[in-house]
């Protein structure tokens, strides 16, 4: 049962319903999700001649593609002298470039198939109020790494800054007119959610409330993927929530800015409406009142705006924070996954869909050690691997004790999001409305149905 407000994208785009799966059927490849990542997936390997089934637990688009600010864009932050210091110029040069080849095609595709969905080019900025060299630093990096950036005091935000980094050639778009042309090409079956997925002689078998799919090759889709093992993903990464205001009659914002310190706020105009995103934390541990702080911030720098909308977005963040992209673990070779992509879903999506196509069709790439969910860079981990297992740790430890109110992914005890009135797991990221249905995985059952699908 969803109960997220309605966000930008769905007051304006309703994307037709499908059936749920009719029973069982094969395919050449069994896609888990039907957001963006598995939509673009299932979209190229169609286009290599794969058949293909998609196999989505709501609707298309339903996941965290609908609570997205949509920004298409290389601009991930202050990653690139973090992929310099840790990995080396030739990592971050193939993280620059995959992302801009990603920008590139989401324009050759919207072009070559007449898609309608508000895209257009502009700059992405990175901004602060308090450290201007950290940014010099970032853009030098980002530079090194192949992407045009120029630093610069000015900025149309209704504040100073100390700094900004602006991106050229970037993007934002409307996801869910994009997603809706591109889906309506696919097999996609609607309120199908895939129980578990085992390994057969020559095959892989999902199953679902409606029968049986089975299929050469899977792709793991769904946001955070559910198996526990292999792959141990529950290791890997942890779940972030942040907050987005739809302001009515604001000014618009040619380009697209984000603060890069922890206070920072998210700017980005549809039209005349602009989202201010920010107050953001690790799920299970809310902060306080994060709408009311978001308004606060309106009313300060847009008073003569009105509040048209608000809604959450959650995320996959890795510890290094690569995205995880490719086999899902050596002892499944015909499992591949597409998760971790921090906030940037948009344009890493596009990177995972062709990354996903190659391999499952037999070509190499040369972004794949970048992306593989085998790789591991302790140097670049240790900071948030020793905050994970603290938090993990502690959510497990209590979940011992907790009659009732642990996660059924793990058994972490849930903790209570006033503001979104939701049930939250601090370990991984599960989260449950007040009735106890699940929301967002990785877990699998509602909070007090043995069979939450009945």
């Amino acid at each position: 049962m969803k109960t997220t407000p309605k966000t930008i994208w769905t007051q304006s785009t309703s994307i037709p319903s499908r059936n749920h799966l009719p029973g069982s059927l094969s395919a050449d490849v069994a896609i888990i999700g039907a957001g963006l990542a598995g939509v673009l997936t299932a979209y190229y390997l169609s286009q290599a001649g794969k058949q293909v089934i998609v196999l989505e637990a709501d609707r298309i688009g339903s996941g965290q593609t609908e609570g997205t600010t949509a920004k298409i864009t290389s601009q991930h932050g202050l990653i690139y002298q973090k992929i310099q210091k840790y990995m080396g110029i030739r990592h971050a040069r193939l993280y620059a470039s995959a992302n801009q080849k990603a920008i590139l095609e989401y324009q050759r595709l919207i072009t070559a198939r007449s898609i309608f969905c508000d895209f257009k080019k502009c700059s992405a900025c990175l901004y602060s109020l308090k450290d201007a060299h950290i940014l010099r630093q970032e853009s030098k990096a980002a530079m090194e790494s192949g992407i045009h950036s120029q630093f610069s005091v000015d900025t149309e935000l209704p504040f100073p800054v100390k700094g900004a980094i602006y991106y050229s050639n970037q993007a934002q778009f409307h996801p869910l007119k994009f997603l809706e042309s591109v889906s309506s090409l696919l097999t996609i079956y609607e309120k199908t959610p895939v129980l578990t997925v085992k390994q057969a002689k020559n095959h892989q078998v999902l199953s679902t409330p409606h029968g049986d799919v089975s299929a050469r090759d899977v792709v793991f889709a769904c946001h955070y993927p559910f198996p526990l093992i292999p792959g141990f993903f529950f290791l890997k990464m942890y779940q972030q929530r942040s907050y987005i205001l739809a302001l009515s009659h604001a000014a618009r914002l040619e380009h697209m800015y984000l603060g890069i310190e922890k206070e920072g706020l998210s700017f980005r105009s549809v039209g005349d409406t602009l989202l201010l995103g920010g107050f953001g934390h690790r799920t299970g541990k809310p902060s306080p009142h994060p709408y009311k702080s978001l308004a606060h911030a309106a009313g300060r720098f847009y008073p003569h705006t009105r509040i048209s909308g608000h809604w959450s977005a959650q995320d996959c963040i890795t510890l290094d924070h690569l995205p995880l992209i490719g086999r899902f673990s050596p002892r499944t070779p015909h499992w591949y996954v597409a998760t971790g992509f921090q906030k940037w879903g948009m344009t890493t999506s596009m990177v995972a869909a062709h990354l996903l196509t190659n391999s499952i069709c037999g070509h190499s790439s040369i972004y794949e050690p970048l992306f593989t969910p085998a790789h591991f860079h302790l140097r670049a981990s240790a900071a948030e691997l020793a905050a994970h297992s603290i938090e993990s740790g502690k959510g497990l430890l209590l979940g011992l004790t907790a009659k009732d109110r642990r996660c059924p992914h793990m058994g972490c005890k849930l903790t209570w999001n006033p503001e979104e009135r939701t049930w939250e797991c601090p370990c991984h990221g599960s989260r449950f409305n007040a009735q106890g249905h699940l929301m967002d995985g990785p877990a699998q059952k509602n909070l007090f149905c043995s069979n939450p699908y009945n």
